[in-house]
Protein backbone atom coordinates (compact mmCIF):
# COMPACT_ATOMS: atom_id res chain seq x y z
CA UNK A 1 0.00 0.00 0.00
CA UNK A 2 2.82 2.67 0.78
CA UNK A 3 4.72 1.88 -1.80
CA UNK A 4 1.78 2.73 -4.31
CA UNK A 5 1.62 6.26 -2.49
CA UNK A 6 5.12 6.77 -2.85
CA UNK A 7 4.63 5.90 -6.91
CA UNK A 8 1.27 8.07 -6.40
CA UNK A 9 3.11 11.54 -5.03
CA UNK A 10 6.46 10.68 -7.81
CA UNK A 11 3.86 10.47 -10.39
CA UNK A 12 1.56 13.53 -9.06
CA UNK A 13 4.45 15.19 -8.45
CA UNK A 14 5.92 14.89 -12.03
CA UNK A 15 2.40 16.15 -13.11
CA UNK A 16 1.63 18.99 -11.91
CA UNK A 17 5.13 20.58 -11.21
CA UNK A 18 4.49 21.70 -7.50
CA UNK A 19 2.32 20.24 -4.40
CA UNK A 20 1.59 21.42 -1.03
CA UNK A 21 1.76 18.94 1.42
CA UNK A 22 -1.84 19.42 1.98
CA UNK A 23 -2.69 18.97 -1.66
CA UNK A 24 -0.91 15.84 -1.69
CA UNK A 25 -2.70 14.81 1.66
CA UNK A 26 -6.08 15.24 -0.23
CA UNK A 27 -5.70 14.40 -3.06
CA UNK A 28 -4.27 10.82 -1.34
CA UNK A 29 -6.56 10.76 1.38
CA UNK A 30 -3.91 10.56 4.22
CA UNK A 31 -2.89 12.93 6.98
CA UNK A 32 -0.01 15.43 6.61
CA UNK A 33 1.92 13.19 8.56
CA UNK A 34 2.04 10.32 6.56
CA UNK A 35 2.92 12.69 3.61
CA UNK A 36 5.75 14.14 5.12
CA UNK A 37 7.30 10.65 6.22
CA UNK A 38 6.33 9.34 2.12
CA UNK A 39 8.74 12.56 0.67
CA UNK A 40 11.02 11.84 3.75
CA UNK A 41 11.39 8.24 2.37
CA UNK A 42 11.64 9.40 -1.81
CA UNK A 43 14.38 11.67 -0.84
CA UNK A 44 16.06 8.93 1.07
CA UNK A 45 15.67 6.46 -1.86
CA UNK A 46 17.00 8.88 -4.09
CA UNK A 47 14.46 10.68 -5.57
CA UNK A 48 15.19 14.37 -6.03
CA UNK A 49 12.26 16.11 -4.10
CA UNK A 50 12.72 19.52 -2.73
CA UNK A 51 10.34 21.93 -0.84
CA UNK A 52 10.13 25.26 -1.99
CA UNK A 53 9.37 27.75 1.34
CA UNK A 54 6.88 30.54 1.86
CA UNK A 55 3.15 31.13 0.50
CA UNK A 56 3.28 29.96 -3.03
CA UNK A 57 5.89 27.25 -1.92
CA UNK A 58 5.46 23.16 -2.34
CA UNK A 59 6.70 20.04 -2.83
CA UNK A 60 8.66 19.87 -6.34
CA UNK A 61 11.24 17.86 -8.59
CA UNK A 62 14.25 18.45 -9.87
CA UNK A 63 13.67 20.59 -13.33
CA UNK A 64 14.53 17.63 -15.93
CA UNK A 65 13.31 14.80 -13.85
CA UNK A 66 11.46 12.39 -14.78
CA UNK A 67 10.59 8.53 -14.19
CA UNK A 68 9.68 6.07 -15.91
CA UNK A 69 7.35 3.65 -13.79
CA UNK A 70 4.78 4.12 -15.35
CA UNK A 71 3.52 0.63 -16.00
CA UNK A 72 0.07 0.32 -16.04
CA UNK A 73 -1.27 -3.21 -13.71
CA UNK A 74 -3.58 -5.23 -15.30
CA UNK A 75 -6.70 -3.77 -13.22
CA UNK A 76 -5.44 -0.38 -14.16
CA UNK A 77 -5.08 -1.32 -17.72
CA UNK A 78 -8.86 -2.66 -17.84
CA UNK A 79 -10.25 0.56 -16.64
CA UNK A 80 -8.47 2.59 -19.33
CA UNK A 81 -11.66 2.80 -20.78
CA UNK A 82 -13.52 4.56 -18.43
CA UNK A 83 -10.74 7.12 -18.16
CA UNK A 84 -13.52 10.64 -18.24
CA UNK A 85 -16.16 8.83 -16.89
CA UNK A 86 -15.90 8.68 -13.10
CA UNK A 87 -19.67 7.94 -12.67
CA UNK A 88 -19.57 4.59 -14.70
CA UNK A 89 -15.40 3.45 -12.77
CA UNK A 90 -17.45 4.20 -9.48
CA UNK A 91 -20.20 2.00 -10.16
CA UNK A 92 -18.24 -0.70 -11.61
CA UNK A 93 -16.13 -0.38 -8.53
CA UNK A 94 -12.71 0.75 -10.06
CA UNK A 95 -12.41 4.56 -8.84
CA UNK A 96 -8.83 4.05 -7.55
CA UNK A 97 -7.82 1.71 -10.86
CA UNK A 98 -8.75 4.63 -13.24
CA UNK A 99 -7.77 7.09 -11.02
CA UNK A 100 -4.16 5.42 -10.99
CA UNK A 101 -4.30 4.96 -14.90
CA UNK A 102 -4.72 7.88 -16.20
CA UNK A 103 -2.04 9.70 -13.63
CA UNK A 104 0.52 7.12 -15.08
CA UNK A 105 -0.62 7.93 -18.95
CA UNK A 106 0.07 11.75 -17.83
CA UNK A 107 3.11 11.19 -16.46
CA UNK A 108 4.43 9.21 -19.31
CA UNK A 109 3.34 12.49 -21.46
CA UNK A 110 5.79 15.48 -22.57
CA UNK A 111 5.13 18.33 -21.01
CA UNK A 112 3.07 19.58 -23.75
CA UNK A 113 1.15 16.62 -24.45
CA UNK A 114 0.28 16.51 -20.64
CA UNK A 115 -0.87 20.17 -21.04
CA UNK A 116 -2.95 19.38 -24.08
CA UNK A 117 -4.14 16.59 -22.28
CA UNK A 118 -5.48 18.72 -19.24
CA UNK A 119 -7.21 20.96 -21.36
CA UNK A 120 -9.22 18.42 -22.81
CA UNK A 121 -10.22 17.23 -19.86
CA UNK A 122 -11.21 20.38 -18.39
CA UNK A 123 -13.21 21.35 -21.67
CA UNK A 124 -15.34 17.79 -22.82
CA UNK A 125 -17.34 16.47 -20.16
CA UNK A 126 -19.30 13.12 -20.47
CA UNK A 127 -22.62 12.82 -18.39
CA UNK A 128 -24.09 9.81 -19.29
CA UNK A 129 -28.07 9.65 -17.48
CA UNK A 130 -30.88 11.56 -19.83
CA UNK A 131 -32.29 14.34 -18.37
CA UNK A 132 -35.34 13.91 -15.62
CA UNK A 133 -33.79 11.17 -14.10
CA UNK A 134 -30.86 9.48 -12.16
CA UNK A 135 -28.89 7.14 -13.10
CA UNK A 136 -29.85 3.61 -12.19
CA UNK A 137 -28.65 2.36 -8.32
CA UNK A 138 -27.47 -1.24 -9.28
CA UNK A 139 -26.11 -2.63 -6.25
CA UNK A 140 -25.32 -6.23 -8.53
CA UNK A 141 -23.17 -4.31 -10.84
CA UNK A 142 -19.61 -5.17 -9.48
CA UNK A 143 -19.98 -8.40 -9.16
CA UNK A 144 -21.42 -8.99 -12.75
CA UNK A 145 -18.25 -6.77 -14.02
CA UNK A 146 -16.09 -8.96 -12.49
CA UNK A 147 -17.79 -12.30 -13.46
CA UNK A 148 -17.94 -10.53 -17.72
CA UNK A 149 -13.90 -10.04 -16.84
CA UNK A 150 -13.08 -13.20 -15.46
CA UNK A 151 -15.44 -15.41 -17.62
CA UNK A 152 -17.23 -16.59 -14.87
CA UNK A 153 -20.82 -18.04 -14.81
CA UNK A 154 -22.94 -16.60 -12.36
CA UNK A 155 -26.54 -17.43 -11.12
CA UNK A 156 -29.33 -14.65 -10.70
CA UNK A 157 -32.34 -14.06 -9.53
CA UNK A 158 -33.85 -11.85 -12.20
CA UNK A 159 -37.47 -9.50 -12.38
CA UNK A 160 -38.70 -9.22 -16.01
CA UNK A 161 -42.06 -7.59 -17.20
CA UNK A 162 -43.80 -10.35 -18.43
CA UNK A 163 -45.18 -13.69 -16.21
CA UNK A 164 -43.45 -15.26 -14.02
CA UNK A 165 -42.07 -12.08 -13.02
CA UNK A 166 -39.18 -13.67 -10.97
CA UNK A 167 -37.05 -16.64 -12.57
CA UNK A 168 -33.89 -18.01 -12.05
CA UNK A 169 -30.77 -18.13 -14.52
CA UNK A 170 -27.53 -19.04 -15.28
CA UNK A 171 -25.28 -16.47 -17.16
CA UNK A 172 -22.42 -16.54 -19.51
CA UNK A 173 -21.82 -12.69 -19.21
CA UNK A 174 -20.11 -11.70 -22.65
CA UNK A 175 -20.10 -7.93 -21.91
CA UNK A 176 -21.87 -4.84 -19.93
CA UNK A 177 -23.20 -2.02 -21.73
CA UNK A 178 -24.00 1.66 -20.69
CA UNK A 179 -27.10 3.03 -21.99
CA UNK A 180 -28.53 6.30 -20.66
CA UNK A 181 -27.88 5.75 -17.01
CA UNK A 182 -29.03 2.22 -17.11
CA UNK A 183 -26.53 -1.19 -17.22
CA UNK A 184 -27.21 -3.67 -19.28
CA UNK A 185 -25.36 -7.34 -19.12
CA UNK A 186 -25.55 -9.13 -22.78
CA UNK A 187 -25.29 -13.58 -21.64
CA UNK A 188 -25.56 -16.36 -23.04
CA UNK A 189 -28.42 -18.14 -20.98
CA UNK A 190 -31.18 -21.02 -22.55
CA UNK A 191 -32.73 -19.61 -25.77
CA UNK A 192 -29.45 -18.04 -27.07
CA UNK A 193 -27.89 -14.64 -26.41
CA UNK A 194 -29.87 -11.62 -24.51
CA UNK A 195 -29.85 -8.77 -22.49
CA UNK A 196 -30.50 -8.64 -19.01
CA UNK A 197 -31.22 -5.18 -17.25
CA UNK A 198 -28.20 -5.22 -13.94
CA UNK A 199 -30.82 -3.27 -11.78
CA UNK A 200 -33.22 -6.01 -12.16
CA UNK A 201 -31.07 -8.43 -10.77
CA UNK A 202 -32.55 -9.45 -7.34
CA UNK A 203 -29.99 -11.84 -6.39
CA UNK A 204 -26.61 -12.93 -7.83
CA UNK A 205 -24.21 -15.75 -6.53
CA UNK A 206 -20.74 -16.00 -8.39
CA UNK A 207 -19.98 -19.52 -9.00
CA UNK A 208 -16.16 -20.76 -10.09
CA UNK A 209 -17.47 -22.06 -13.38
CA UNK A 210 -15.42 -20.76 -16.20
CA UNK A 211 -17.07 -20.66 -19.83
CA UNK A 212 -15.55 -20.09 -23.66
CA UNK A 213 -16.55 -16.49 -25.23
CA UNK A 214 -16.99 -16.88 -28.73
CA UNK A 215 -14.02 -15.79 -30.85
CA UNK A 216 -16.49 -13.98 -32.99
CA UNK A 217 -18.50 -12.39 -30.64
CA UNK A 218 -18.57 -8.47 -30.98
CA UNK A 219 -20.48 -6.52 -28.46
CA UNK A 220 -20.65 -3.11 -30.18
CA UNK A 221 -22.25 -5.16 -32.88
CA UNK A 222 -24.54 -6.94 -31.23
CA UNK A 223 -25.32 -4.00 -29.29
CA UNK A 224 -26.43 -2.27 -32.28
CA UNK A 225 -28.33 -5.31 -34.03
CA UNK A 226 -30.08 -5.11 -30.66
CA UNK A 227 -31.02 -2.00 -30.69
CA UNK A 228 -32.31 -2.53 -34.18
CA UNK A 229 -34.58 -5.49 -34.17
CA UNK A 230 -36.16 -3.92 -30.58
CA UNK A 231 -37.73 -1.25 -32.56
CA UNK A 232 -38.66 -3.78 -35.30
CA UNK A 233 -40.48 -5.81 -32.41
CA UNK A 234 -41.79 -3.20 -30.13
CA UNK A 235 -43.44 -0.79 -33.12
CA UNK A 236 -46.38 -3.28 -33.76
CA UNK A 237 -48.93 -0.33 -35.28
CA UNK A 238 -49.24 3.31 -36.73
CA UNK A 239 -50.90 6.22 -35.72
CA UNK A 240 -51.98 9.21 -37.89
CA UNK A 241 -51.73 12.41 -35.25
CA UNK A 242 -52.00 16.18 -36.14
CA UNK A 243 -49.31 18.62 -34.11
CA UNK A 244 -50.64 22.15 -33.97
CA UNK A 245 -48.36 24.90 -35.40
CA UNK A 246 -47.21 26.03 -31.76
CA UNK A 247 -45.89 22.72 -30.93
CA UNK A 248 -44.39 22.25 -34.45
CA UNK A 249 -42.18 24.89 -34.09
CA UNK A 250 -41.25 23.81 -30.78
CA UNK A 251 -40.65 20.22 -31.89
CA UNK A 252 -36.73 20.00 -30.76
CA UNK A 253 -37.41 20.70 -27.61
CA UNK A 254 -39.89 17.44 -26.61
CA UNK A 255 -38.80 14.23 -25.95
CA UNK A 256 -40.44 11.63 -28.05
CA UNK A 257 -37.99 10.55 -31.15
CA UNK A 258 -40.70 9.09 -33.19
CA UNK A 259 -42.74 12.36 -33.12
CA UNK A 260 -39.59 14.58 -33.23
CA UNK A 261 -37.97 12.79 -36.91
CA UNK A 262 -41.86 12.53 -38.41
CA UNK A 263 -42.43 16.59 -38.26
CA UNK A 264 -38.86 17.02 -39.24
CA UNK A 265 -39.50 15.07 -42.49
CA UNK A 266 -42.89 16.75 -42.90
CA UNK A 267 -44.23 18.97 -45.63
CA UNK A 268 -46.45 21.97 -43.09
CA UNK A 269 -49.95 22.40 -43.93
CA UNK A 270 -50.80 26.04 -44.74
CA UNK A 271 -51.24 27.16 -41.13
CA UNK A 272 -48.42 26.01 -39.68
CA UNK A 273 -50.02 22.59 -38.59
CA UNK A 274 -48.14 19.23 -39.53
CA UNK A 275 -49.57 15.62 -39.75
CA UNK A 276 -48.02 12.92 -39.88
CA UNK A 277 -47.64 9.24 -39.45
CA UNK A 278 -45.89 7.91 -35.77
CA UNK A 279 -44.93 4.23 -35.09
CA UNK A 280 -46.88 3.25 -31.92
CA UNK A 281 -45.97 0.34 -29.63
CA UNK A 282 -49.66 -0.42 -28.61
CA UNK A 283 -52.72 1.94 -28.08
CA UNK A 284 -52.53 2.21 -24.48
CA UNK A 285 -48.93 2.87 -24.48
CA UNK A 286 -49.53 5.66 -27.09
CA UNK A 287 -52.53 7.14 -25.40
CA UNK A 288 -50.36 8.07 -22.97
CA UNK A 289 -47.63 9.38 -24.80
CA UNK A 290 -49.72 11.55 -26.38
CA UNK A 291 -52.19 12.88 -23.73
CA UNK A 292 -49.59 14.93 -22.21
CA UNK A 293 -49.12 16.97 -25.37
CA UNK A 294 -53.37 18.09 -24.36
CA UNK A 295 -55.03 19.63 -27.39
CA UNK A 296 -51.44 20.46 -29.67
CA UNK A 297 -51.87 16.79 -30.94
CA UNK A 298 -54.69 15.47 -32.38
CA UNK A 299 -54.85 12.01 -32.83
CA UNK A 300 -56.62 10.79 -36.88
CA UNK A 301 -56.32 7.37 -36.22
CA UNK A 302 -56.72 4.86 -35.80
CA UNK A 303 -60.04 4.49 -34.09
CA UNK A 304 -59.42 2.67 -31.49
CA UNK A 305 -56.62 5.25 -29.88
CA UNK A 306 -59.03 8.23 -30.52
CA UNK A 307 -61.37 5.75 -27.92
CA UNK A 308 -58.56 5.22 -25.62
CA UNK A 309 -57.45 9.22 -25.16
CA UNK A 310 -61.42 9.40 -24.77
CA UNK A 311 -61.16 7.12 -21.96
CA UNK A 312 -58.47 8.55 -20.14
CA UNK A 313 -59.69 12.17 -20.78
CA UNK A 314 -63.06 11.30 -19.25
CA UNK A 315 -60.93 9.14 -16.29
CA UNK A 316 -59.82 12.77 -15.71
CA UNK A 317 -63.13 14.45 -15.54
CA UNK A 318 -64.13 11.82 -12.86
CA UNK A 319 -61.11 12.19 -10.53
CA UNK A 320 -61.77 15.94 -10.81
CA UNK A 321 -64.91 16.80 -11.29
Amino acid sequence: MRSSRLLSILLLLQTRRQLTARELADELEVSLRTIYRDVEALAAAGVPVYADQGRAGGYRLVEGYRTRLTGLTEQEAAALFLVGMPGAAAALGLTAETSAAELKLLAALAPDQRDRAGRLKNRFHLDLPAWYRDAETSPQLSAVADAVLHDRRIKVRYRRWEEPREVERILEPYGLVLKNGSWYVVASAPGGVRTYRVSNILDLTPTDESFERPTDFELARFWQDHLENFDRVRFTAEAVVKVSPGLASTMHDVSYPALVKAVDAAVPEPDGSVVVTIPIESVANAAASLSRFGDAVEVLGPPELRTELRTLGQKLLDLYP
